[in-house]
């Protein structure tokens, strides 16, 4: 009885208590898609693909992602209820972050796909923000102050530049060639098109703060959250991802560069 107890090694307490850990982990930030893997299969179809494959999943990758093979593939809008204003908001996006020769754009990123995912949830909500009155006005320096919560006030953005679209060359947002669409937002960043509602609860600058904060967290984000397509945000960074460790590499006096992984990759 001893002779089994003492085979109980700390480096195997130290491996246990990590893949318990790891586990609450993941888990709080899958939620829902426990099950569900990034590939779109099942978790019984990858456990049966790795049996017949006999080898690590990972290609003997030593801890560092290949990087080109990762993808989330769009699953559907969850918020925007029609291509239109779907079509609106991808065509804004991209006029922030465009397609250029280093990289692709907002669009080729999936940026929309994962601000519509956003919306659905608890920030499109303001789930964990205090929304009761008084409402005034924000100063800059001030965080979110409207009475809206942010899916109302992206609906009434999205409304607004397809307005302004309508009114001044009697065509959709996402028709205009570049320079009229950069005209449009230009005025709404600098707070020139009027919404039609207080300025305490809602205005053309603040909605456009958002848009273009929205668009540089879907090009950067970890590709699970449906922007960041392919990690391609990232490869233009050259940022590593989630890297599992770089114990390989860390003792190179040489600049490294390694193709980026992403969370649960």
């Amino acid at each position: 009885m001893m002779a089994d107890e003492k085979q109980f090694s700390r480096r195997d307490f130290l491996k246990t208590t990590g893949v318990a850990t790891g586990g609450i982990i993941g888990g709080s930030l899958l939620g829902g898609l426990i099950g569900f893997n990034l590939d779109g299969k099942s978790s019984d179809s990858s456990k049966d693909s790795s049996d017949q494959g006999g080898g690590d999943s990972h290609g003997g990758h030593d801890g560092h992602g290949d990087g080109g093979m990762f993808d989330v593939p769009d699953k559907g809008r969850v918020f925007f209820e029609n291509d239109a204003d779907f079509a609106t908001i991808e065509a804004a996006m991209e006029r922030i972050f465009p397609e250029t020769d280093v990289g692709p754009g907002a669009k080729g990123l999936g940026a929309a796909y994962f601000l519509d995912g956003q919306l659905a949830g608890a920030y499109g909500f303001n789930s964990k923000e205090y929304m009761q009155g008084p409402f005034h006005e924000g100063l800059p320096t001030q965080g979110y102050q409207s009475n809206l919560n942010r899916a109302e006030y992206f609906r009434l953005g999205v409304k607004k530049l397809q307005e302004e679209a309508k009114s001044r060359h009697d065509e959709s947002f996402s028709q205009l060639d570049e320079k009229k669409q950069d005209e449009i937002l230009n005025d709404f960043q600098e707070g020139k098109v009027d919404f039609g509602v207080p300025k305490s609860t809602a205005t053309s600058s603040y909605f456009f703060t958002m848009l273009r904060s929205a668009t540089l967290e879907g090009a950067y984000c970890d590709p699970i959250y449906h922007g960041n397509r392919n990690m391609e945000g990232w490869k233009m960074k050259q940022f590593p991802g989630h890297q599992h460790s770089y114990l390989d590499v860390i003792e190179s006096d040489e600049f490294m560069d390694i193709e980026p992984l992403p969370n649960f990759g």
